[in-house]
């Protein structure tokens, strides 16, 4: 009967050693030979612990889940404030949906501006933030890429917002990126409004959009529901006021309330390299006040303020909840996603920062892989082609997006290696990388400066440059496609049972018989049979019905046949041989 064992969901490698009474090294050898790198500390999820002990050879052993209390976390929680001291704050809100269903056209109409026409692609690769006032209020909205690529940085957006505006064309309907927005601001807990766009154009149907929407459980106030579902244009103008009036509307209905006269907390929205201004960040404001000289700690870095503007550029004096800032004066970038906070003094924000990166880079970090990722490892074969490729990106959330579509393009005969990655233009250490791993550098949205260039071209190492993402996706899968080993396709023509022998050399046999099945032609690769053995591959080299040549002979005729073999066959009377053809085809990921 084997032994049961409770293993926590995730258990660090040394502890699962410690459990199966076996030396960490030996547990860690398994992991490397599967092509994970892993220290004793690092963890792994219970599916993962479960491969492992099989591969250890473990029978007289069961994982068994151990039974928790304790809940899944629930999802980050709104800056909202019970402090008696809180006041009104303006909404943030985020605009999601399908790519190129007019989120940044509707947003440039609101804020007059035209961001669209400078969008590479015609399609947002980035969360941008930016505060408008609406009468004597402002709102600060969010708008978040539309493209499959983007699902992190959509999700990222949709759990910064008080409110999500679901855009949805009248002339194209709900689309995934729509259902997968919906799902996003459900799990994020927050209220949604649906913006149907073009209904300028003569193909809007309004009523079908909202049938749409009603069976993706967004019932419409008009039919009994809740959602509020209202028809703008952004060439026209119609139905913008009504939507920023709806905003307010929610917005006080929510009660939004911070805290302003404290030390600013918020949130790292992007973050990317300038060239003189170095680490640049830009950050929404949840609570307190951010000025310029504070001292602020985002994840394993930290910063005093050098200069402190909004998101178009306007110099700031101070920044108050809901506002979102670009920062600069980091000592390294801050991660996409990091919480900041603003301490007393460097001395203080350089210990947090210190004490934070650590943490990352100790043993209470994870495995980036799933159970899933590490039992199609172990059941690849040796002659698995890995393409190495080094990312860099023009902003954290750009490089997290692209990084993550690049590794859904494995599959069991071929796979992305990212062997370097980072943040802002390539550089000559990029370079030598890419010299010695043989990889390929893909920059998005960077520069590759000229002396980088030259050296990329006295090293022979191919750099492509790219501004849309879909584009470099597809230039990736391109190189994987090319890697698979074709397709070999068999078609099978016909049967010919031997009658006769009447030359056998070393390479060549001449013989005849009749053709029993299919239809006989030559140039064509056979098989001779004896019973249900293969006694060799062969080529056909000629066929003859008779005394002359034959193209080709059908089912029922006697004919004679010459073919070359690398090695001498011994045919006999009685023996078959299969005529078939063999073609290469191209495979596609």
């Amino acid at each position: 009967m084997a032994t049961m064992i409770e293993v926590e969901d995730m258990i660090t490698v040394g502890a699962l050693a410690e459990r199966l009474s076996l030396p960490v090294t030996q547990v860690i050898t398994v992991l490397m030979k599967n092509g994970i790198l892993a220290t004793v500390n690092e963890k792994i999820d219970f599916d993962t612990a479960q491969i492992i002990t099989g591969e250890l050879g473990l029978e007289d052993i069961e994982l068994v889940r151990k039974s928790s209390a304790v809940e899944e976390a629930p999802v980050r929680q709104k800056f909202v404030s019970t402090d008696p001291n809180a006041e009104a704050r303006p909404p943030v809100v985020a605009v999601m949906g399908h790519v190129d269903h007019g989120k940044t056209s509707l947003l440039d109409a609101i804020r007059s501006a035209n961001v669209v026409k400078g969008e590479a692609g015609g399609i947002t690769q980035h969360i941008s933030a930016y505060k408008i006032m609406h009468g004597d209020r402002g709102i600060t909205f969010l708008d978040t890429p539309g493209h499959e690529a983007f699902a992190a940085l959509r999700e990222h957006g949709a759990m910064l917002t008080d409110l999500v505006i679901i855009v949805v064309a009248a002339d194209d309907g709900i689309k995934p990126q729509t259902l997968e927005a919906i799902r996003f601001a459900r799990k994020a807990g927050v209220k949604m409004l649906v913006a149907i766009t073009k209904i300028d154009k003569p193909a809007s149907d309004i009523n079908r959009i909202k049938q749409q929407l009603s069976e993706a459980e967004l019932m419409p106030e008009e039919w009994g529901g809740d959602t509020v579902i209202l028809g703008v244009s952004a060439k026209t103008g119609e139905g913008l006021k009504e939507l920023l009036d709806m905003v307010l509307l929610i917005a006080d209905v929510e009660e939004l309330k911070a805290v302003f006269k404290a030390p600013a907390t918020g949130l790292i929205i992007e973050s990317h390299m300038e060239t003189g201004r170095g680490a640049v960040a830009e950050a929404l404001v949840e609570q307190g006040t951010l000025k310029p000289g504070d001292f602020v700690v985002a994840g394993g870095t930290y910063a005093k303020v050098r200069n402190l503007e909004s998101t178009t550029g306007g110099i700031l004096k101070e920044a108050t909840p809901s506002t979102p800032v670009v920062i600069t004066g980091f000592k390294a970038l801050p991660e996409f996603g990091d919480a900041f906070e603003v301490v007393k003094s460097e001395k203080e924000a350089r210990a947090a920062a210190s004490g934070e990166g650590a943490s990352r880079k100790s043993g209470a970090g994870t495995l980036e892989m799933s159970s899933n990722e590490l039992i199609r490892l172990i059941n690849r074969s040796n002659q698995l082609q890995e393409l190495n490729i080094i990312v860099k990106a023009d902003v954290q959330g750009s490089l997290t997006s692209v990084i993550d579509s690049l590794k859904t393009l494995d599959n069991a005969e071929v796979a992305v290696r990212i062997v370097g990655s980072g943040v802002g233009a390539i550089t000559e250490n990029d370079m030598h990388m890419a010299h010695t791993s043989k990889a390929i550098i893909y920059g998005f949205d960077v520069t590759l400066p000229a002396n980088v260039k030259q050296i990329a071209s006295r090293d022979k190492v191919s750099v492509r440059m790219y501004k849309v993402i879909y584009e470099l996706i597809d230039d990736v899968k391109a190189e994987l496609t090319s890697m698979l080993a074709p397709e070999v396709i068999e078609t099978p023509l016909g049967r010919l049972v031997v009658k006769g022998i009447f030359k056998t050399t070393k390479t060549e046999v001449i013989c005849g018989g009749e053709v029993t099945k299919g239809k006989l032609t030559y140039p064509a690769l056979a098989r001779v049979m004896r019973d249900k053995e293969e006694i060799a591959e062969v080529e056909v080299t000629m066929l003859k019905r008779g005394p002359v040549e034959a193209k080709e002979v059908q089912e029922g005729e006697m004919c004679g046949m010459t073919f070359v073999s690398k090695a001498r066959v011994d045919i006999a009377e009685g023996d078959h041989i299969e005529f078939f053809t063999r073609e290469l085809k191209t495979r596609s990921l």
